[in-house]
């Protein structure tokens, strides 16, 4: 319960406050927060402790302002990779795969990590780590890069506050947020996130980010290829780039 707030009402007032924040790809202050929903500022003040407490707000307190946090972001996602996005995906993959002859799979972000919810093998080709229902830290895979790239500064800052959440893997992976802001920002000059060995030595991978609607990430797509194969990066990432557009296309009807 809301220390202070009858509980009923405040229940209602955190959603407002919730979807408030949802609306804007910029923290905002706790006075224009309370202006715009009607609230006295204690009683914003007090709902978004509670929320900041829960890992559904975030608070940069550089400027003192809010963002929607990690919880909030993945129930999001919880709920856009549900059934409908593998059933859909999946052809698609299995496409990818007769195209390219890699392996191909589908991750959405869970928390600061992506979950793989379709995996399509390619005969003949090595195994992987990756599998459905596997989870990885996102910073060190293109999907989870791909993804990222496409959030505000605002709505990264929210699922790495700290450097210390930044996960290494054989002293693979950015190790400090202007190291993953750098990696984020050539990823967008480049339209679409590359993985170099950091999940399995000898593998690479591309991907791009499947959008909803409103332009915000929900998976990525992916294929992994032998890295003696880097050549074919260009060509890879273009078909894997399609596969994305397509699948946005088809979520958002």
């Amino acid at each position: 319960m809301l220390a202070g707030v009858d509980a009923s009402p405040a229940v209602g007032h955190a959603l407002d406050v919730l979807r408030l924040l949802a609306r804007h790809t910029e923290p905002l202050p706790a006075a224009r927060i309370a202006s715009e929903l009607g609230l006295p500022r204690s009683s914003a003040y007090r709902i978004l402790a509670t929320l900041t407490d829960r890992g559904f707000v975030s608070h940069v307190r550089e400027s003192g302002r809010y963002a929607l946090g990690a919880a909030a972001y993945e129930l999001g996602w919880a709920y856009q990779r549900q059934a409908p996005l593998q059933r859909t995906a999946a052809p698609l993959l299995a496409r990818l795969v007769d195209v390219t002859t890699h392996n191909a799979h589908l991750a959405v972000m869970h928390g600061r990590d992506v979950l793989y919810v379709v995996e399509e093998r390619a005969a003949g080709r090595p195994r992987l780590v990756t599998d459905v229902g596997v989870r990885l830290p996102a910073e060190l895979t293109a999907s989870g890069l791909a993804m990222l790239a496409r959030l505000s500064a605002a709505q990264v800052r929210a699922l790495y506050p700290r450097p210390d959440l930044l996960v290494s893997r054989e002293g693979h992976g950015p190790r400090s947020l202007a190291a993953l802001r750098r990696q984020l920002v050539e990823t967008r000059a480049r339209g679409y996130a590359v993985e170099d060995g950091t999940v399995t030595p000898g593998l690479a991978s591309v991907a791009v980010a499947v959008l909803d609607h409103a332009g915000h990430p929900i998976a990525g797509v992916a294929v992994t290829y032998p890295e003696v194969e880097r050549d074919r990066e260009p060509a890879l990432a273009e078909q894997v780039r399609r596969v994305a557009a397509a699948l946005s296309a088809r979520l958002a009807r």
